[in-house]
């Protein structure tokens, strides 16, 4: 799956096998390739990494990635350390465009300025060459997933009071004056 002697995990598709006819590609991770994702994502420990892809041509010379990526992966919780499992249900969508298309140059209005819109599909991706890793796409959209401060699950914090509404009350700029006329008076 991955190519030996790279940190990161890939697999790449010819884009020269990409028709107008989507094609279906699985990926699942080796114990190799769970190690490297788990350095990848800085987790102790990946246990699966599985991606359902379907790959097609956008417009003329581009290529749509859609579909689905499951993982397993063990955290440690933020308060207590221990172990905590995740498991990442995440769907993507990209779309690749060679860097010489027309199509991947950015629209910009009269100021130089370049509007996107937040809520519309992401710009499409460039790549050289004659393949697409797809699998760097699926592993990058599980990452987004991940939970950056696991807690285990049903802990309370029952014997610790983080804040008191009594004494988190600000004294009056007054009353704080009135106490240095006292401090003054005394001395």
């Amino acid at each position: 799956m991955s190519e030996p002697g790279k940190d990161e995990f890939s697999y790449e598709v010819k884009v020269s096998h990409v028709s107008a006819n989507p094609f279906t590609v699985r990926i699942s991770a080796d114990a190799a390739d769970l190690k490297r994702l788990s350095r990848q994502w800085g987790v102790p420990e990946v246990l699966s990494f599985e991606a359902e892809l379907v790959l097609g041509r956008w417009k003329r010379d581009g290529v749509r990635v859609k579909g689905h990526v499951s993982s397993a992966i063990v955290q440690e919780c933020v308060v207590t350390l221990d172990p905590v499992k995740q498991q990442i249900e995440e769907d993507l969508e990209a779309v690749f465009l060679p860097e010489n298309s027309r199509l991947a140059q950015r629209m910009v209005d009269g100021n130089g300025e370049m509007f996107l819109d937040p809520d519309g599909p992401d710009l499409p991706e460039l790549f050289n060459g004659d393949s697409i890793d797809v699998g760097a796409v699926a592993a990058e959209f599980a990452a987004l997933s991940i939970d950056a401060y696991p807690r285990k699950e049903g802990l309370e914090y029952t014997d610790r009071i983080e804040s008191d509404p009594i004494s988190d009350k600000k004294p009056s700029p007054f009353a704080v004056l009135q106490g240095l006329k006292r401090d003054e008076s005394s001395g």
